[in-house]
């Protein structure tokens, strides 16, 4: 294996942000855009989780998840390079970021699949009602985060790459589109972020999509 391969599609914003690490830090990588749903058994020989992203290392080692390959990437640019800060209190203060932002990726994808599954009258509106009080809870808190023009104020971090490709994911408006009218400090960064050339790079192709209905 001559370089890295990162496994997924761009749609989702877990591959995404690892893309995005990868192009920023200048690492040459192939990708396997290939599909958890119409390449599930091909996916199994990689992640017998059948998850993505999936980044295959050059020595054949293979990383499931995408925060243990973001570490790997800050490892492999080194501390001044890193845009996971190596240094308190800057350190603590991205990766909670991050963490409201993969929070929100996460319910979003919980509201995604109970549509994609499940017909109407089998959603759990109940279920759902908690998801998008889960949702907003965690946008209020980025949206009331200074952004300086980032959360670090001129300086890109990771906390700014995971928030941007949390609103991506919600602006492809699977369910419900990305209101920015309501959190205009998060909108204004996502327009800042789409504008970069790693952002651009890492953006999902037409074909790169979930269907808009699953069959078992």
């Amino acid at each position: 294996i001559d370089m890295m391969t990162l496994v997924g599609q761009y749609d989702s914003p877990f591959v995404r942000r690892v893309a995005i690490t990868l192009h920023i830090y200048g690492l040459p990588f192939k990708r396997n855009a290939m599909s958890v749903f119409s390449d599930a058994e091909e996916m199994a020989k990689i992640n017998p989780i059948v998850r993505i992203p999936s980044l295959v290392l050059e020595d054949g080692g293979v990383l499931i998840d995408s925060g243990a390959m973001i570490d790997y990437l800050d490892g492999l640019a080194g501390p001044s390079q890193s845009l996971t800060p190596a240094q308190e209190p800057e350190r603590q203060r991205v990766l909670q970021i991050m963490a409201y932002a993969t929070a929100a990726i996460d319910k979003l994808g919980t509201i995604t699949y109970e549509h994609a599954f499940h017909p109407p009258q089998h959603v759990s509106q109940d279920w759902m009602a908690r998801c998008h009080r889960q949702l907003e809870g965690a946008l209020q808190v980025l949206e009331e985060i200074p952004k300086e023009p980032y959360f670090l104020g001129e300086t890109l971090t990771q906390a700014d790459i995971t928030t941007g490709v949390m609103i991506g994911y919600m602006k492809l408006g699977r369910y419900k589109p990305f209101p920015s009218a309501a959190y205009p400090t998060l909108e204004a960064l996502s327009q800042r972020l789409e504008t970069l050339d790693a952002f651009a790079a890492a953006r999902p192709s037409p074909e790169e999509t979930m269907p808009s209905t699953v069959k078992g």
